[in-house]
């Protein structure tokens, strides 16, 4: 199976090529380093030749208004390609609950990116994950610098590892298109104060951690999944050990 990762070089894109190419399949990877433009359409009549399924795993560079644009240019050019290239399956990654919040404009924009990929010419499928392991503990790294104590929210989390997401992705690109949307989750439900305090206690860190009220705009970023959701096997303990 031939697969065109637009996005292909990034954190669940790189490890998407890996797993695929491994399994004997021909995984491409392509982003504007490779001379593919999503937004100008150069590059993707070639990137698609030959290819059954297409993943873009790309990302608006912003995360205010600007990203409707993004999503809406970005997606009319790979859905054209994609047809007619005879591409017979699209795949995207989303994010769980993102059409429960319409007031937060990124997802709205992530909204727009699954609409319009349901209404394609493209068979398609969407997988859609709770934060990464990786981006929270980031924000705690960030929250960490030069504070004493460390101020992080109550905001509740389900955090899934990278490479747990990348496998979710890699498993729906071999299959069937879906047509529909699959949720992936990580095992553990935790407070991001809760995770603050597990990780500075991995790295030794002794200062505490004060736990703030959630924000609404918190809220409305990081939801958890439904009952539905398939759930994945890395713990944050484990992931964070493994760092």
């Amino acid at each position: 199976m031939k697969v065109a990762v637009i996005g292909g070089t990034g954190l669940i894109g790189s490890q998407v090529v890996t797993l695929l190419n491994a399994e004997g399949h021909q995984a491409v990877p392509h982003s504007p380093a490779t001379g593919v433009d999503l937004l100008t359409g150069d590059g993707l009549a070639g990137a698609l030749d030959g290819a059954d399924v297409v993943v873009n795993l790309s990302n608006s560079p912003v995360f205010d208004e600007t990203a409707v644009p993004f999503f809406r240019t970005s997606m009319d050019n790979l859905l054209a390609a994609a047809a007619s290239a005879g591409v017979g399956h699209a795949v995207i990654l989303s994010i769980v609950g993102v059409d429960r919040v319409p007031g937060y404009a990124y997802y709205r924009a992530k909204v727009l990116q699954e609409d319009l990929l349901k209404a394609g010419p493209v068979p398609y499928s969407i997988v859609r994950s709770t934060q990464f392991d990786e981006f929270l503990n980031r924000q705690i790294s960030d929250a960490a610098k030069d504070a004493d104590p460390v101020r992080l929210p109550a905001t509740k989390v389900q955090p899934v590892a990278s490479a747990d997401i990348a496998r979710a992705v890699a498993d729906v690109v071999v299959g069937a298109p879906l047509n529909a949307t699959r949720n992936v989750a990580g095992p553990e439900v935790f407070s991001i104060a809760e995770l603050g305090r597990i990780t500075l206690a991995e790295w030794g860190d002794p200062r505490r951690v004060v736990e703030d009220a959630p924000e609404a705009d918190d809220e409305a970023r990081i939801l958890q999944p439904g009952d539905e959701a398939s759930i994945s096997k890395t713990p944050y303990r484990e992931w964070l050990a493994g760092r």
